[in-house]
């Protein structure tokens, strides 16, 4: 049930050194992620009041610049000295011995005081994770809360993969995307820049590569040496390893075209070989990702003889798991573990990507399961699991760059996965629903996350809303013999005169019935039949009588597959409907009704999070709202149409396009 609006108060109880800290939200900072030991002090430290940045330390000068223009963004004028002056209040920035029981070269301590504010790291990464801490300190440009902070990663390896491989993507929004990645934490940028639609990276030996007749989308696009330095110059500035990736021996059919020869092949090898050569002689790389899956290797001495090559030139490989025949160096970045294969096996090196795919992600669904998400099915990192990457995979063509931020929840599943990665913890399993998790830290941070949406998210996609303080009851099971549109008593009789036997509740905008992922993936029904309808029932409060504005949807397409379109009039094919009030809300009038599925098509107005919201008309006060959703099978037509039995419905606030 939505709760009557008020004024919201958020009590987060932090244990931090023995002691129990309450705040209020609309009082203390929303920091993310939230910092693993914190306890806030009585009294403030006058931000406004500050001139100085005292390092005595020269190699803190980048570090102390960078404060500088975070000040000078939130119109505050400060110098950087060497020494304290005057009584004024100053920030001193220190390299000194910050205790912690992981990642100790990114861990950092805060004290914030009347007149001083110290920010202390055992290296500069550490240094700049304060800052990042700091800047939401500072929120206000004014005053600062006091408070004592000692911080540390739980997962050394915090990354964000984008595919530019499909669909290009301008310099200015990768920037974009990796300052967020920066002002909250995350450390590795992968970079997937070929495929089979094109090949995106320069080469100077083979600029066939990269020529517009041998790409099928973008054509003629791609990125310049010039381009690739300046990318992993402007990760280099925010302590984020840039990790290319080059598809091989899979997803190479661009390569094919340009090179008229196949990358197993004797001819291949050479000329993959001399791709990497020019590729580590002309960038500063640590890692390279080659790929190696969904493939049939025909040549097994393919994966050992370049990973042999690589290693050979000083640089760690790594590799999609399940994929290639890989030796015990390469590190396996996980989309599967084939019962546990990888995870237990303590002499091989993992990245953990499973069900961390953001185009696969329902937005309100992927804040809740990446939240609740424990990396690698460990509380933190270890020698073995080196942390976690989401990725970003939208196969299907798009009308705009930007639509891939708008399509997918990045944003949202950014901030999430930040949290997640940094703190550690999460619940075993896969949780769909906020009932499944951790419902009181769900809660909790999804205060800080939407206060970060306000404050920083303004002008960037971001398809979250609020979603805690909406619980519904389900009511069936109804055996509707294959007939979806069979009506029973919850559409026939007024809702407060059914009756209910079972006490069966969810909550949240998207409830997810049974997953397509089934059973690996839980739904909020516990044994899900076929030939089946269900309800859900909550209520809604408006202040007053008007217009007000929904997301609704009923099967958020995942824009990997080519999905077909939802059938002309209807919210989709399984017979889904609702109503408010008693009155049916009609579906959307869909641009390609009923249009069979095509990945060279963009995307429209397929998903609420990116189609123009529902307009309803609502009552002053409570509103009743049905949720009807039936099933047939759970066995989709085909592979591009997975049967994902859901619905989302929640109020849309006003700032929210």
């Amino acid at each position: 049930m939505l709760v009557k609006p008020g004024k919201f108060l958020l009590f987060c109880f932090l244990v931090c050194s023995g002691i129990r800290t309450e705040y209020d939200l609309n009082d203390k900072p929303a920091l993310l992620p939230l910092p693993q030991n914190l306890v806030w002090r009585t009294g403030t430290f006058p931000l406004y009041d500050c001139k100085s940045i005292v390092i005595q330390n020269t190699a803190l000068a980048n570090e102390a610049t960078q404060l500088q223009q975070m000040l000078s963004a939130k119109g505050l004028q400060v110098n950087i000295v060497s020494k304290k002056t005057g009584n004024r209040p100053f920030i001193e920035m220190l390299l000194e011995d910050v205790p912690a029981p992981l990642v100790k070269e990114e861990a950092y301590r805060i004290h914030v005081g009347d007149r001083k504010v110290t920010l202390t790291a055992n290296t500069t990464h550490g240094l700049f994770n304060a800052l990042q801490t700091f800047y939401q300190l500072a929120r206000d440009g004014v005053m600062i809360d006091q408070c004592d902070i000692t911080d540390w990663p739980a997962f050394s390896w915090r990354g964000y993969m984008i595919d530019v491989g499909r669909n290009y993507m301008s310099m200015d929004i990768l920037k974009q995307q990796i300052d967020v990645m920066a002002a909250y934490k995350l450390n590795v940028f992968h970079f997937h820049a070929t495929e089979d639609i094109a090949w995106r990276l320069a080469i100077k030996q083979y600029p066939q590569l990269t020529a517009p007749e041998y790409m099928l989308r973008n054509k003629g696009m791609y990125y310049s040496e010039r381009n690739m330095k300046e990318l992993i110059a402007y990760c280099k500035e925010r302590h984020i390893t840039f990790v290319p990736e080059i598809d091989m021996p899979g997803h190479s059919a661009a390569f094919r075209r340009a090179m008229k020869t196949d990358m197993q092949s004797d001819t291949g090898m050479v000329i993959l070989k001399n791709i990497l050569k020019e590729l580590f002689d002309t960038y500063d790389l640590k890692y390279i990702h080659i790929g190696a899956d969904e493939v049939k290797i025909n040549n097994k001495e393919f994966v050992p003889e370049m990973t042999r090559f690589i290693e050979g030139l000083g640089k760690k490989v790594i590799g999609w798991e399940p994929g290639g025949n890989y030796n015990n160096s390469t590190i396996r970045q996980m989309w599967m573990d084939d019962n546990g294969k990888t995870t237990n096996d303590k002499n091989i090196q993992y990245i953990d990507s499973r069900h961390l795919y953001i185009n696969h992600m329902d937005p309100l669904e992927g804040v809740v399961t990446v939240f609740n998400r424990k990396i690698g099915d460990r509380d933190k990192g270890d020698n073995a699991l080196l942390g976690g990457t989401i990725c970003m995979w939208h196969d299907r063509a798009v009308a705009k760059e930007v639509d891939v931020l708008k399509m997918n929840p990045v944003y949202p599943v950014m901030l999430s996965f930040a949290e997640r990665s940094w703190r550690g913890g999460g619940k075993s399993g896969w949780i769909a629903n906020i009932n499944e998790g951790d419902t009181t830290g769900f809660k909790e941070f999804e205060g800080r996350l939407l206060e970060n949406k306000k404050l920083y998210f303004a002008n960037k996609p971001f398809p979250y809303v609020k979603q805690t303080n909406i619980t519904w009851q389900l009511i069936g099971p109804f055996d509707n013999g294959g007939d979806v549109f069979k009506k029973f008593e919850p559409e026939q009789v007024p809702f407060n005169k059914l009756d209910i036997r079972d006490n069966n509740t969810a909550t949240g905008g998207t409830i997810v019935l049974r997953h397509w992922w089934a059973p690996l993936i839980s739904g909020a029904l516990k044994k899900p039949a076929e030939n089946t309808t269900w309800y859900a029932h909550t209520k809604i409060w408006s202040d007053d009588a008007g217009v007000k504005k929904f997301w609704i949807g009923f099967n958020n397409l995942s824009r990997s597959p080519a999905t077909d379109e939802p059938p002309v009039n209807e919210w989709d094919s399984k017979g889904s409907a609702i109503r408010v009030n008693g009155n049916l809300i009609n579906a959307p009038i869909w641009n390609r009704g009923g249009q069979k599925g095509n990945a060279e098509i963009p995307l429209t107005d397929e998903g609420y999070e990116y189609r123009k919201p529902t307009e309803i008309l609502l009552h002053k006060g409570w509103n009743d709202v049905l949720v009807k959703a039936p099933i047939q099978t759970f066995k989709g037509r085909d592979w591009q149409n997975p049967v994902k039995w859901m619905f989302t419905f929640v109020p849309v606030a006003d700032d929210v396009k």
